[in-house]
């Protein structure tokens, strides 16, 4: 009698914890966590009904093809979540946001091709998940940011044509990587990605067969085959006119900029301008061949070579003038700090003041792959006023301007 009273008293407790669907079987693990096991059911939904107990629930092999918000809203404990081979193509975002125990996701072999990446960020215990043999055609560079205990990334047969510099970055615990079987574009854009198979510890599978699709001439080499001078990073030269003191100029001061750059693929040029009032960035020319200029920049003249004009240069257009050389591999900028003096040589001020400024011409600002990145600094170009004055063609008596400038190195010099 006593033993039957302490089984029914056993079923009493464990009876609500092993709430089950009739489609599914429902178990208690040697180990304490409650199975639910619903795979090969012919299941087109997510069943109700669950043990909000349930730590691990099988799904594969079902006809399930979409994952609402509240799909597994019964089973909050759920800690490994298999739903492999289904026909899932649809994934609201929250579908797996609440589930903060989850420690292994399968999703491979579905039809996904958008998923709520946001919904990985309270997923931070993670350490499998598999999205293999899906539609995946792109990721975003920070979607695996929060896993830090990522241990198992399995992205192969999937779509993906490229990938964000730094997709894998901030995966400490990550010793497995499967990205093979994608049609990588092997333009400089994945070059990073040799760089990082080349030093990472992480163990890729089957790296021989990550291979690029395009362009032609790489169709068929490994992406960690790329060669190194198909991707060069940018360098970039700034140079600054400083040799007009002996020019008298009647329609006001005009500074210019002239932006070199060089890298393959070849760079783009582009410019950010901070000034005390307002923030500008021009990417690309804005003067076009017929000499018709964008109204909304028509301050700032950007030319197709690389030159920056600005005419009648005021206080108000003091500021730091950056140029940025952009290509697939990566971005590096150069700037100078723009701005006015007042006095009539504020160069020998400044070098009293300062004996390790310098009054320079003609110079330029260099960054390049030899250079430090961190001795990036900025250099103080002083355009100054020549307070003479000038007859004009028409007889009328108009101040004199010159240009001169000045050089300061605030920081580690970046001029050769």
């Amino acid at each position: 009698m006593r033993p039957l009273l302490c089984c029914l008293g056993l079923a009493a407790l464990l009876g609500p914890c092993l709430a089950c669907p009739r489609t599914c079987s429902c178990s208690v693990k040697k180990n304490g966590r409650l199975l639910a096991e619903c795979a090969y059911k012919d299941l087109q939904e997510v069943p109700e009904g669950l043990s909000s107990n349930v730590t691990i629930l099988t799904l594969s092999a079902n006809r399930i093809s979409w994952l609402g918000q509240g799909s597994f809203a019964e089973v909050p404990e759920v800690q490994s979540l298999w739903l492999g081979y289904n026909q899932i193509g649809v994934v609201e975002p929250g579908a797996f946001a609440l589930l903060v125990h989850l420690k292994n996701l399968d999703l491979s072999h579905n039809k996904i091709a958008d998923f709520p990446w946001q919904d990985l960020r309270n997923l931070s215990g993670l350490q499998i998940l598999k999205m293999n043999n899906n539609r995946l055609a792109g990721l975003p560079r920070d979607a695996f940011r929060a896993l830090k205990d990522l241990r198992s990334l399995w992205l192969n047969d999937n779509e993906l044509t490229t990938l964000a510099e730094g997709t894998f970055d901030n995966l400490p615990s990550l010793s497995q990587l499967q990205i093979f079987n994608n049609p990588f574009n092997c333009s400089c854009k994945v070059f990073w990605l040799k760089k990082w198979t080349e030093n990472t510890s992480v163990s890729i599978t089957k790296g021989g067969s990550t291979l690029c699709v395009a362009p032609g001439r790489l169709k068929g080499r490994a992406v960690t085959d790329i060669p190194d001078h198909h991707c060069i990073a940018p360098s970039v030269q700034l140079t600054y006119l400083s040799n007009l003191d002996n020019t008298v100029m009647y329609d006001g001061l005009t500074l210019t900029l002239h932006c070199s750059v060089a890298g393959s693929p070849p760079p783009e040029i582009r410019w950010k301008i901070q000034t005390s009032s307002r923030r500008i960035e021009i990417n690309g020319p804005n003067v076009a061949r017929d000499g018709s200029v964008k109204q909304s920049q028509e301050r700032f003249l950007v030319f197709k070579n690389g030159t920056m004009a600005i005419p009648n240069f005021s206080k108000e257009n003091e500021g730091i003038y950056t140029c940025l050389a952009v290509n697939d591999v990566g971005t590096r900028d150069v700037s100078v700090n723009v701005a006015l003096a007042g006095s009539e040589n504020p160069a020998e001020d400044l070098l009293r003041d300062d004996p390790q400024a310098s009054h320079l011409g003609g110079q330029s600002c260099y960054k390049g792959d030899e250079m430090d990145p961190s001795g990036a600094g900025e250099k103080l170009v002083i355009v100054y006023h020549m307070p003479r004055e000038s007859k004009s063609r028409a007889g009328e008596v108009v101040p004199r301007v010159c240009l001169g400038t000045l050089l300061l190195a605030l920081g580690i010099a970046l001029c050769c």
